[in-house]
């Protein structure tokens, strides 16, 4: 299959999870959710729809339970958006990527300000040294 039609499909399943969890959905468990990306197999059978969660770890279990629970109700909806032949078996995966990469922002903006505060140390000890060095001429 030609990828192009595969990119299309994932970008429809896309829409269609997004819209349907953000304004169709009725579930409590299900709050805080944001659909990133969708993966689709090469002969349209099977979606993953990635979705980033916010909250803790319960609440994010909670949330998942709740859209593994309604998976049905969006692949319907999908299913008359879609003209094909199959309608892709919908299945919700916990997307970390976002979460990491905050993560690693946190990490890069510790070590920035931890190599600033030791470049202002080893300043500060050339100036003391400096001005040591000055007085015993």
């Amino acid at each position: 299959m030609k990828a192009h039609r595969q990119a299309r499909v994932a970008e429809v399943i896309r829409e269609v999870a997004s819209e349907t969890i953000l304004f169709e959905l009725q579930d409590p468990r299900i709050k805080g959710v944001t659909v990133t990306r969708a993966e689709v197999s090469g002969d349209l059978q099977h979606a993953k729809v990635y979705v980033s969660l916010m909250g803790n770890e319960k609440e994010q279990q909670l949330c998942m339970h709740g859209l593994r629970h309604s998976a049905g109700f969006v692949q319907s909806k999908l299913a008359s958006r879609m003209k094909t032949r199959f309608t892709p078996q919908i299945q919700f995966v916990l997307d970390e990527g976002v979460k990491k990469s905050i993560e690693v922002s946190r990490l890069i903006n510790e070590a920035q300000a931890e190599s600033a505060s030791r470049q202002n140390r080893e300043d500060e000890a050339e100036s003391v040294d400096g001005s040591a060095d000055e007085e015993e001429k």
